[in-house]
């Protein structure tokens, strides 16, 4: 390694016959110098090879790095492309913008949150990560960690009623003894997007998916409806390749069904846009419901009925309680907005 590489603040200050607090001040608290001995100084470090104290040592020090993590349930490319999940990480990114705070984006495909929970401040964690090994860390890590749209135990959470709000728009849109689907999201164990039949649930106990499934059902049981597993579709992802399979199937399928329950806006959007493709007249022959509220399915026509959550306030409130240090967890309100797909 180059000797220049290998420069401490001691060393820097030897040589160029200032205090260490000179240099340190220099890099670190520039009000302390004019802006010309600021420059003179760090033009002199550069020139010797040096870019600042060690960050790992200054965050030891300190006890604090001023960085966020915020830990996504999918694959960063996917969530800053979904509408919902990056108007979360910008409520997030706002508070901390406010706040002097930065925020590291990280995968939830990843093995370990080892590699770097001594350089954050804490975790915010969007939807329950796939992965049991990263799951069980954010449980035990000492760091502040605050859970969005789940559950880990004894760290707070933000949610909001996601059964009852499946219930409310479902109760809304099916009437007694009409054939209902539901697309689902995530809700077994396959990377493709199928009918569940009698395949086993996954993360039941965790997942929102579930709970909008739990809603609906009951819904379909207080309105005299059957369940019917075949009629109950999993998409792997809110995108809208998986969606517009599903959508293909459910529109194609024979006794087509008169109401489709769809557990987002996105999917929702996908089987609007086939049923109109088809001639498929919306509310009249077939009626749609999403979840979520984004922009889209307010402007569309016909409008989506749906269940509108504020994502931006929810990143908001995930990076206050975590920054405040808030041990309580919070149910926040949603509202059924009744469009004209029903």
């Amino acid at each position: 390694m180059n000797k220049k590489n290998k420069l401490t603040l001691k060393d820097v200050a030897q040589q160029l016959d200032v205090s260490t607090a000179t240099i340190s001040n220099a890099f670190n608290r520039p009000d302390q110098l004019s802006a010309a001995r600021r420059q003179d100084i760090l033009a002199a470090c550069e020139k010797l090879g040096y870019h600042g104290p060690n960050r790992a040592a200054q965050i030891l020090r300190k006890g604090e790095s001023g960085i966020v993590a915020v830990v996504l349930a999918d694959n960063i490319e996917y969530m800053v492309s979904d509408p919902v999940a990056s108007t979360f990480v910008k409520g997030v990114s706002r508070v901390l913008h406010e706040k002097g705070k930065h925020l590291l984006l990280y995968s939830g495909n990843a093995d370990s949150i080892r590699e770097v929970a001594d350089f954050v401040d804490g975790f915010i964690c969007y939807g329950s990560p796939e992965n049991s090994k990263l799951a069980s860390e954010l449980t035990k890590t000492v760091k502040p960690v605050v859970t969005v749209d789940f559950n880990l135990p004894g760290q707070p959470a933000i949610n909001i009623d996601n059964e009852q709000a499946a219930y409310d728009v479902a109760r809304q849109a099916i009437k007694p003894q009409e054939r209902v689907a539901i697309l689902g999201l995530k809700l077994i164990a396959s990377p493709a997007t199928c009918r569940i039949y009698d395949t086993p649930l996954i993360d039941a106990d965790s997942s929102i998916s579930h709970r909008r499934l739990d809603g609906y059902k009951r819904a379909m049981s207080d309105a005299g409806v059957e369940i019917d597993n075949t009629l109950i579709w999993h998409i792997p992802e809110s995108e809208g390749t998986y969606a517009r399979q599903a959508a293909q199937e459910v529109l194609c399928s024979d006794n087509r069904p008169d109401t489709v329950l769809c557990m987002s806006d996105i999917i929702a959007l996908e089987l609007l846009q086939c049923a109109l493709a088809k001639g498929i007249k919306v509310p009249q022959e077939l009626k749609i419901t999403g979840f979520d509220g984004i922009d889209e399915a307010l402007r569309t026509r016909p409008n989506l009925t749906t269940i509108c959550q504020s994502s931006i306030e929810k990143g908001a409130l995930a990076a206050n309680m975590l920054l405040d240090k808030q041990s309580e967890s919070i149910t926040m309100p949603f509202e059924l907005l009744v469009g004209q797909t029903i």
